[in-house]
């Protein structure tokens, strides 16, 4: 009974520490619409005969894009507090 138990609380406990904040998930649509208007951009380049320009343009706006997603996942696991200094534990 109690590995059940010990089971049940580890899924909850990876269930609430893969919640996003509604800061985080707006930054990492920024970083999506980033993407995504630099792939249009390059889609255009290529059409118009400019492929090292696409190719260019592409990656610019991808590193960009993963520049924000880092930021924001990293601002959130700031915003999550430490445990306070001394703090113990018990087991049972």
């Amino acid at each position: 009974m109690k590995k059940v138990l010990f089971l049940a609380l580890a899924a909850a406990s990876f269930t609430f520490a893969s919640c996003d904040s509604k800061t985080e998930n707006a930054n990492e649509n920024a970083a999506e619409q980033v993407e995504e208007a630099g792939e249009a951009k390059a889609d255009a380049m290529e059409n118009a005969g400019n492929e090292a320009g696409a190719d260019s343009v592409e990656n610019a706006t991808e590193a960009q894009a993963d520049k924000m997603e880092d930021a924001a996942d990293a601002g959130a696991s700031q915003a999550t507090p430490a445990p306070a200094a001394g703090a113990t534990t018990t087991q049972q």
